[in-house]
């Protein structure tokens, strides 16, 4: 999107992103081609099968709890 709205140059844009130039182009090439079909398909397109979207709620649960305890464990620490 930045390389469409053209306050930047594509070496700004490269510094900013960490990518080389032809990256830029073909990001920009794709979505002048293919953009417009993300509106069309909106997000309802995408499905997860019900085991992998109750894995990643699993995963997200465990990795909280991990979270809340280091974060507590550091805590008393200091």
């Amino acid at each position: 999107m930045a390389a469409l709205k053209g306050d930047k140059t594509v070496s700004q844009l490269c510094q900013e992103f960490g990518v080389v130039a032809s990256q830029i182009y073909k990001w920009k090439t794709a979505l002048l081609a293919r953009g417009s079909s993300i509106f069309e398909q909106g997000v309802s397109g995408v499905h997860l099968p019900e085991n992998e979207l109750d894995k990643l709620h699993a995963t997200i649960g465990r990795l909280k709890v991990e979270n809340d305890f280091l974060g507590r464990a550091l805590g008393r620490s200091r």
